[in-house]
């Protein structure tokens, strides 16, 4: 008799769970949803974006393609330099996607956020997602330059999923990143300058451009702690034909992963302090 009100009692609470579940990705979806109009408003911005990579694989790639001591282990140097390029070009557009949240307090639209029910990490997590499809329209657009420049991209099915995982965890991670700086900061000047300071750091502090066994000790050091340099060794693994990941897949998605959710909870914390 006793296991009849057990078992009521816990498919009430499963059915709680999943509602709160389903309510918690809706806010999530909603902050997105928000994001991803301004988007559709200046579709611009895809082109102009577009130009980076281009630049960097037309010019870049074309003139250190025939430097010595950048062959990538014998292999072409475009084909080394296309997943760099692309994980450039995510994290030079979400390290500056905290200055939407500065125009927002400006606006007066972040004071309507923090009196809704919505959880803190749920408006975190809605800015994050809306970051990672901004991203997933860069690759596409590196996937273009990529087959234009004759580059050995693998297009197997499971690849390009973990492609787009890998961009999706990119551009969540710096723009959750981003976002805490301008918490901190709380001026688009100051958040300007701290957002042009950080990224060649970080770019170039990484093994994008060149590999991390040419680099000299204390930058080899640097780079083993950039979550970049994994972004950009997972992505020469499954974006490439035959590619191979230096650190081991799991080690690659583990840090971004692990690294993505602690800079969640932390600019959920502050986020509150923008209205301060």
């Amino acid at each position: 008799m006793s296991a009849r009100p057990a078992e009521a009692f816990r498919a009430t609470h499963e059915r709680s769970l999943i509602a709160a579940a389903a309510g918690y990705g809706t806010q999530v979806f909603a902050v997105a949803d928000v994001e991803l109009r301004k988007l559709m408003h200046d579709p611009t911005e895809i082109f102009t974006r577009a130009l980076q990579p281009a630049i960097w694989l037309l010019l870049f790639g074309q003139v250190m393609a025939h430097v010595r001591g950048l062959d990538a282990g014998g292999g072409n140097y475009l084909d080394f330099l296309v997943p760099g390029i692309l994980a450039q070009s995510v994290l030079f557009a979400a390290i500056f996607y905290g200055i939407s949240a500065i125009w927002e307090r400006d606006l007066g639209i972040l004071h309507r956020y923090m009196v809704s029910p919505a959880p803190r990490t749920a408006l975190v997590l809605g800015k994050a997602v809306s970051a990672a499809v901004r991203g997933l329209i860069q690759s596409v657009i590196v996937y273009l330059l990529a087959l234009l420049m004759h580059v050995d991209v693998s297009f197997n099915p499971l690849h390009l999923i973990g492609v787009a995982a890998l961009i999706a965890l990119g551009s969540s991670l710096f723009a959750t990143f981003s976002l805490a700086i301008a918490c901190i900061v709380k001026t688009r000047e100051r958040f300007m300058g701290i957002g042009q300071v950080l990224t060649m750091p970080i770019f170039f502090a990484s093994n994008a451009i060149y590999p991390i066994d040419i680099m000299p000790d204390w930058l080899r050091g640097i780079s083993l702690a950039n979550p970049l340099s994994y972004q950009v060794d997972a992505l020469r693994a499954l974006m490439l034909a035959g590619g191979e990941s230096k650190f081991g897949l799991a080690t690659d998605f583990a840090v971004l992963l692990g690294v993505t959710a602690v800079l969640v909870l932390v600019a959920a914390r502050l986020y509150p302090r923008m209205t301060a």
